[in-house]
């Protein structure tokens, strides 16, 4: 993916509006309990991006956001409900959820808090522990 691509996203019923620009910094699938109640699904699909690549270009004054632990500020549509983005400070990088994305082509890399799925996947990718060392995680990898 080249440095130049950008690439437009929404809400649900799309009065919030976002565009990511550049190559992320890694996607894959989150599995942590925390992710799962927040999606409202067993598994949730990430892309993490350097805060200055996203931007919100539309509807900020919808944005309602909750932060359950410093380590996550989730953000939605105080509209629709839709979610638009989870921003990770101690990380330094935003999630904007992969579905929220148009046209966006996804490549996961790897799963990440594979020890507490609840839909175990059989796709080759690595399954870490947790998270990777550089993030603070174990890094260790568990078998698929």
């Amino acid at each position: 993916m080249s440095t130049d691509n950008k690439y437009t996203g929404r809400c649900f019923c799309g009065a919030v509006e976002l565009s990511v620009s550049g190559k992320p910094a890694a996607m894959g699938y989150c599995h942590c309990a925390s992710c799962r109640k927040w999606s409202a699904g067993p598994v949730n699909a990430f892309t993490l991006w350097a805060p200055s690549a996203v931007q919100i270009t539309r509807g900020a004054e919808h944005i309602g956001s909750h932060a359950k632990t410093p380590n996550s500020l989730r953000k939605w549509c105080t509209r629709c409900g839709g979610h638009v983005m989870t921003e990770h400070p101690e990380f330094q990088l935003t999630d904007v959820y992969a579905a929220t994305l148009d046209d966006f082509p996804f490549e996961a890399m790897l799963h990440v808090n594979y020890a507490e799925t609840v839909l175990r996947l059989r796709d080759g990718l690595p399954k870490l522990k947790d998270f990777p060392a550089e993030l603070g995680g174990t890094g260790s990898a568990l078998p698929e």
